[in-house]
């Protein structure tokens, strides 16, 4: 597929692109917020959804999920990620953000603690915090260095009970070295701590680096993992509410099964977005090459025209297609240089503040590159025209 401008149909992106993207901004503002793509999905997606719908019934599905969702999913993994997994437990989940509450739910009492990276995706502290438990912050700057761990293990305490593990982390982009996840599991398996693994970045990694799932170590780390993935990064299926839960740990599985409320009909997933799903898993492979390949194109022309600016310095990102700026040698706060870009430069990009990202996010800006090389051109000609 061609991810050229063409491609981008603003029109219906201004109708329906949401989340402080497209349709929820003045007219005239270019957002380059939410982690959302602007480029359609794929054609077999498309196809899938038509071909399900034009039958005619759109019944319950199995409180379990589709077993066609479930089995695509576990050979995905197995063969990308080199994680064996058996489809019966895989939990469809209506989003990767229910997926972290639905795990926080379920392994945290009112309390506990739960270790999260500083910065990383509000959705872990949010999730945390809504069941009564405590997030602690583990710092995790910028940049290519290997992370301390020992440093994390002085931040257990008998009210442990959960690491939080978002690899490729957003917003930075850091890839985790198999290293350094070996050391991460050790020091679960020594204090006896829930793994939560959000991946739902996986798929998006750039040359030469490479991801590890931390599920496909060893069989002590692999036992006390859960993770999380989704489809709204790789495939742009955000609105239909697809996810997934993988518990390798029959037990867990069992436990999160039951306070999902899946069996009540209460929740449950999108059978839409599983059929949308499976199509990505199995006929998608070729599309999501020719994605990473213009998103990395991408990446490299908005590292560079970030670094151009003024007082902007930015690491180039290992995964994800978010770029994480340090503006701190401007003079601004983040949320003074993100109402500037707005207000004088007509372009929208997410502040690093405590309430995104966390502490640590202060004196960064967070823009995503999920768009055509001519939008990103026009976002940063207007970004340099207005920081001199």
């Amino acid at each position: 597929m061609n991810f050229g401008a063409e491609q981008i149909n603003l029109d219906i992106l201004k109708k329906r692109a949401f989340n402080l993207r497209w349709a929820s901004v003045p007219e005239g503002v270019i957002p380059l917020t939410a982690a959302d793509p602007d480029f359609p999905c794929a054609s077999p997606i498309r196809e899938a959804i038509t071909k399900y719908v034009h039958d005619g019934y759109l019944s319950y599905g199995p409180p379990e999920g589709l077993r066609e969702f479930r089995e695509a999913l576990a050979e995905n993994y197995h063969v990308s990620k080199k994680v064996l997994i058996d489809p019966g437990y895989i939990l469809p989940v209506d989003s990767a953000a229910f997926g972290i509450y639905l795990i926080c739910k379920t392994f945290l009492q009112p309390g506990d603690e739960a270790i999260i990276f500083d910065p990383v995706d509000f959705l872990f502290r949010y999730s945390i915090e809504t069941v009564n438990a405590v997030a602690i912050p583990f710092s995790i700057p910028p940049g290519t260095g290997k992370v301390e761990f020992n440093a994390l293990e002085e931040l257990i305490t008998p009210r442990t009970k959960m690491i939080c593990l978002c690899n490729p982390l957003n917003p930075t982009g850091k890839v985790f070295t198999k290293e350094e996840l070996l050391q991460l599991g050790e020091i679960a398996t020594k204090h006896d701590l829930i793994i939560l693994s959000d991946e739902i970045w996986s798929d998006i990694i750039f040359n030469p680096f490479q991801f590890t799932s931390i599920s496909s170590l060893e069989s002590e780390i692999i036992n006390r993992t859960i993770t999380v993935t989704g489809f709204s990064k790789s495939y742009g299926l955000a609105g239909l509410r697809i996810g997934a839960v993988l518990a390798p740990n029959k037990q867990h599985y069992a436990r999160l099964f039951n306070t999902s409320l899946h069996q009540s009909t209460i929740h449950g997933s999108n059978v839409l977005g599983q059929i949308a799903a499976t199509a990505a898993l199995r006929e998608c492979g070729d599309w999501l090459k020719e994605f990473i390949i213009h998103l990395q194109k991408m990446r490299d022309l908005c590292v560079t025209e970030l670094n151009s600016i003024k007082g902007f310095n930015c690491i180039s990102p290992e995964g994800c297609y978010v770029a994480f700026a340090n503006i701190t040698e401007t003079g601004l706060s983040s949320e003074d240089m993100q109402k500037l870009i707005l207000e004088k430069a007509k372009v929208s990009v997410v502040p690093g503040l405590k309430k995104w990202f966390g502490e640590g996010a202060e004196g960064y800006v967070r823009i995503s590159f999920a768009s055509s090389e001519y939008i990103l051109k026009e976002a940063f000609s207007r970004i340099k025209n207005t920081i001199y």
